[in-house]
């Protein structure tokens, strides 16, 4: 698998894992774990399924290293234990509730359990990541700007946005913050924080959806900015004129990945 596979896989990767993470409610509520979801990253991860009474068991991948066994439930608990005494504790029989010691290890799991709802998502991710390969020459970036700048000619907007969200994973971009979006665009950034709690933003791409058009500021413009963000909404309704337009936009971010380098990031 090439390059732009991984780490496009790496996006779907990371997108499903948000999904999970959100329906994860605090301990002790009654909001249900997407396990749907859940089971298509343990999958992705290598992990097998195994059904064991009631309870949907998951294994590591045999060449993982990891011995921990995942029980499918609302709680997603990883054990560092056996199967056989996973089943008696998760799902006992008469025989094995009488059993003074059974009971003990019924009522307190706490000795086997080594991580449970957002922990063992968080682990089941990073395992996800680990099988991928995000190295990648210069010649695999220019693939993807020519990808990009070929879908904008032909006006196939999803290409477009695909393009935009491997820039996106490749240079930590992220989608505009509220003050810098606006209706029928798809833009996103660098953002950072100042500590007066002005919101900084760019360099930036913007792409209409409507009118397939492509542009890009290399700029940086704060949110308490207001001659700035004026000038960036008159670019916006195309009153003024954008350092980037068309396919440079994608040559530029071509260049910031080769000029920065790419640290996959991890939830």
């Amino acid at each position: 698998m090439g390059f732009k596979q991984e780490l496009l896989k790496k996006i779907q990767i990371d997108r499903m894992t948000e999904k999970i993470l959100a329906t994860i409610g605090p301990s002790g509520s009654d909001q249900k774990v997407d396990k749907g979801f859940f089971r298509v990253l343990l999958e992705t991860a290598g992990y097998r399924h195994q059904k064991e009474r009631d309870l949907d068991i998951y294994l590591p991948a045999e060449d993982s290293g990891n011995t921990h066994i995942l029980v499918l439930d609302n709680d997603l608990p990883f054990y560092k234990t056996t199967i056989a005494d996973i089943a008696m504790r998760k799902s006992p029989t008469v025989k094995e509730m009488v059993n003074i010691r059974n009971a003990i290890k019924i009522l307190n799991d706490s000795d086997v359990v080594v991580s449970k709802k957002a922990d063992s998502v968080k682990s089941v991710y990073k395992e996800c990541i680990s099988r991928l390969n995000l190295s990648f020459s210069a010649e695999e970036i220019e693939a993807i700007a020519v990808d990009g700048a070929a879908s904008l000619a032909n006006g196939y907007a999803d290409g477009v946005q695909e393009c935009m969200d491997l820039f996106a994973e490749l240079l930590g971009y992220q989608p505009a913050p509220k003050a810098f979006r606006a209706d029928h665009y798809r833009i996103i950034g660098a953002v950072s924080q100042k500590e007066t709690g002005e919101t900084v933003f760019g360099p930036m791409v913007c792409y209409n959806l409507m009118h397939n058009r492509l542009f890009g500021m290399t700029s940086v413009i704060g949110s308490f900015d207001r001659i700035r963000l004026e000038n960036y909404l008159e670019i916006l309704n195309g009153a003024e004129k954008p350092s980037l337009v068309g396919a440079e936009v994608f040559q530029f971010l071509n260049k910031e990945v080769i000029r920065r380098g790419y640290s996959p990031s991890t939830q």
